[in-house]
């Protein structure tokens, strides 16, 4: 939801404006993947590992992380572990008060022949003033802000392949008031689900080659936040949320005592088909037709189709990340990634670079990201994540 309230103060209004647009780095074109939906904070990656290695995880599974990632990676972990990282978001702009937080938990139950887990993903837009429409007086101040409280469970359905299911609360916090002369207020809730699976195989033949490398090799897709329209005043203005598809696949070519690399890649893509043509005159062009986005449910298929095979192809991003460990057991870490998503639909590209360190039941990650492009937003953006597993 844009607020177009006046009763904001125009400094203001333009930042929470910008910030929206901007929440995970969109700021060439407007119209790009992650602009046409609401709550986009919801496919920041939130751990600095994963974002070390370019954004990719789909493919891995072998943290808590996972939940977010690909929750059928819980059925292949065992014990306890827990996670929490921080990011001060969009650096470049040094605004201190916009950060991002997660944290998440999982606990492996025999009972369940599983996996349960936790996360909590917190959003802090900043502070803003509301003034009267006489003049600069300063009404009341509030912060914007966003969250999501997401339960998962992951178990085997055969012994080589796990499903995996998220379910998530998302409550948007834009303005405790509405828009000009309009009742209720810039506040919305929503739930969705991730639907997930994730295969390692134990042996894997590769054809002509009679090479196997299983137990080296996964592969797993997570179909995630499939839930209705969020709407903050008006049902007709409701937004879809970001409804994403990501496969990814990882492969370990060195595996040894001390010695461990990993390379994974992520390919996603954004199910939200925006215009349909509501008079039949094979034109989509009031604005009832522009605005009008397919539910869910339907969107996972024409989404598809929206556009030429090969346009729809464009819109895909793809991200590739590389992961060494030295010790026994893994002892320290380093990562780097590249991150590619084409200039008509949003234009991120940018390099990414980690380190890891592991001491007992205790551990530590940092990322960084280097863009292309001078003065981006995500530019010099660090996140820094302190695990605990036991």
């Amino acid at each position: 939801m844009m607020l177009k309230d006046k009763n904001i103060k125009q400094n203001n209004y333009t930042k929470i404006i910008f910030l929206l647009l901007i929440v995970v780095g969109i700021v060439k074109n407007v119209q790009a993947q992650v602009s046409t939906s609401a709550v986009p904070f919801l496919l920041i990656s939130p751990n600095a590992r994963a974002s070390g290695m370019g954004e990719v995880g789909t493919g891995i599974g072998d943290d808590v992380s996972t939940v977010y990632w690909n929750p059928a990676g819980l059925a292949f972990l065992k014990g306890s572990e827990a996670s929490i990282t921080h990011s001060n978001w969009l650096p470049q702009f040094q605004l201190s008060d916009l950060y991002y937080d997660y944290f998440n938990y999982r606990q492996y139950i025999p009972e369940l022949a599983g996996n349960i887990a936790a996360s909590i993903t917190y959003f802090n837009l900043g502070k803003f003033a509301r003034t009267s429409e006489q003049g600069p007086e300063v009404i009341e101040e509030f912060t914007s802000f966003e969250y999501a409280i997401t339960l998962g469970y992951g178990t085997f359905i055969f012994d080589d392949f796990a499903f995996g299911l998220n379910l998530r609360f998302i409550n948007s916090r834009l303005a405790p008031f509405g828009t000009g002369a309009e009742e209720g207020k810039g506040i919305a809730y929503n739930v969705s689900a991730d639907l997930a699976g994730l295969y390692k195989p134990k042996h894997l033949i590769i054809p002509f080659a009679d090479i196997d490398i299983g137990d080296n090799f996964s592969f797993g897709f997570n179909l995630s936040n499939l839930g209705p329209k969020i709407t903050y005043i008006d049902e007709l203005q409701a937004d879809p949320i970001p409804t994403n598809l990501r496969v990814g696949f990882a492969f370990s070519p060195m595996k040894d005592d001390y010695n461990n690399i990993l390379i994974a890649a992520d390919f996603s893509k954004l199910l939200i088909r925006r215009g349909k043509d509501l008079d039949g005159d094979n034109e989509i062009k009031t604005d009832e037709e522009k605005s009008y986005t397919d539910p869910f449910y339907k969107a996972v298929f024409t989404s598809w189709t929206d556009q030429p095979f090969n346009e729809e192809l464009r819109s895909i991003i793809s991200s590739v990340g590389v992961e060494y460990w030295y010790g026994k057991p893994k002892l320290i870490a380093l990562r780097a990634g590249y991150f590619y998503e084409d200039p008509k639909y949003g234009n991120r590209k940018f390099k990414t670079f980690g380190a890891g360190i592991r001491y007992d039941i205790y551990g530590f990650d940092f990322s960084w990201i280097k863009t292309e492009e001078e003065f981006h937003p995500l530019s010099e953006t660090l996140r820094f994540t302190l695990l605990i597993g036991w």
